[in-house]
């Protein structure tokens, strides 16, 4: 799973992926991958608040589905420049590919 890690960090300013993206750039599941994100100990450095639902919905943050974190990543992602409405991200506008 260190691959979806580096994946991550190709990740520019102003963009999004999501669990899908990753999961089918590293040959895994959706799933595998948030619980990968879910775990990561080092979010300074692997920015997982980059990664959204397929729908671009936010989705959770650092472990956690609601409250102060979710708030901490649409943050994160409105001072990448990334519009968030109704608590969705345009993936159209704001996703990236691999």
């Amino acid at each position: 799973m260190h691959k979806a890690y580096l994946l991550l960090k190709k990740v520019p300013a102003g963009k999004v992926t999501t669990y899908g993206a990753i999961a089918k750039a590293c040959n895994t599941s959706p799933r595998a991958i948030g619980s990968l994100m879910r775990s990561n100990r080092h979010p300074e450095i692997y920015p997982c608040y980059k990664v959204v639902k397929s729908t671009g919905e936010v989705g959770g943050y650092c472990g956690k589905a609601k409250g102060k974190k979710i708030l901490k990543k649409v943050s994160l992602l409105r001072k990448d420049g990334i519009e968030i409405v109704s608590g969705k991200v345009n993936i159209e506008r704001f996703g990236h590919k691999f």
